[in-house]
């Protein structure tokens, strides 16, 4: 299983590279098909921000679902020890998903929602300057296109996935293992791009986009 550490306005010293390789080496024991593990360090400058200034996101890729987790703190440590902790209680969740699919279907069967799981998956690394795509139409499957509004602060960024048709029961458990609020998706059934979300409580919302009528 490979292991990316890579870096956002943060340097990676080889002690943390070391520290982070040690924490999610346990991944194979809940995720045997796992492949590989994008480690993300995001440095915010602000010093307002002082208290989250250290953002941990972790991708666990493989022949399955993509699992993720994310966390933020002061200290680069402790975010990455708060962010492990979530991401190995959604691979125990997707463990044991597996197994109660084998148990009611009396056969081993594999959890693969038709994810974005691509057969060779490129390193995603920050475009620079220069090397940025210039168009959103550009973009392919794993880039990322970063834009400032104007002359204000703000950063819209953006990232293609590609998608393969999927249940609102699929997409609702993929929601869940990412740890989004939402979850973009094409129905399986209708064919219709769909957006789960949590609503308030333990119920979930489901919007779709009529694009026979957007296209006329």
């Amino acid at each position: 299983m490979d292991i990316i550490v890579v870096g956002r306005n943060a340097e990676i010293h080889p002690n943390f590279r070391a520290y982070v390789e040690e924490k999610v080496a346990k991944v194979t024991q809940y995720y045997p098909r796992a492949q590989r593990i994008d480690v993300e360090l995001t440095h915010e400058r602000n010093p307002r921000q002082a208290e989250t200034a250290e953002r941990i996101e972790l991708t666990v890729f493989g022949k399955g679902p993509i699992i993720r987790a994310e966390a933020s703190s002061s200290d680069r440590h402790a975010a990455v020890d708060i962010a492990v902790g979530k991401l190995f209680e959604r691979l125990r969740r997707a463990r044991d998903r597996a197994k109660d699919h084998r148990r009611r279907y009396n056969r081993p069967i594999a959890v693969d929602l038709g994810g974005i799981v691509p057969d060779e998956v490129e390193v995603e690394e920050t475009p620079t300057q220069d090397e940025s795509v210039r168009s959103a139409a550009d973009l392919k499957p794993g880039e990322v296109l970063e834009d400032q509004i104007g002359d204000s602060p703000v950063i819209v960024r953006q990232k293609l996935h590609e998608a393969e048709p999927m249940t609102v029961d699929q997409a609702l458990y993929q929601m869940e293992l990412v740890g989004h609020p939402f979850f973009l998706f094409v129905d399986a059934e209708t064919g219709q791009p769909c957006v789960v979300y949590h609503r308030a409580g333990w119920t979930y919302g489901v919007i779709r986009l009529n694009t026979v009528v957007a296209a006329e």
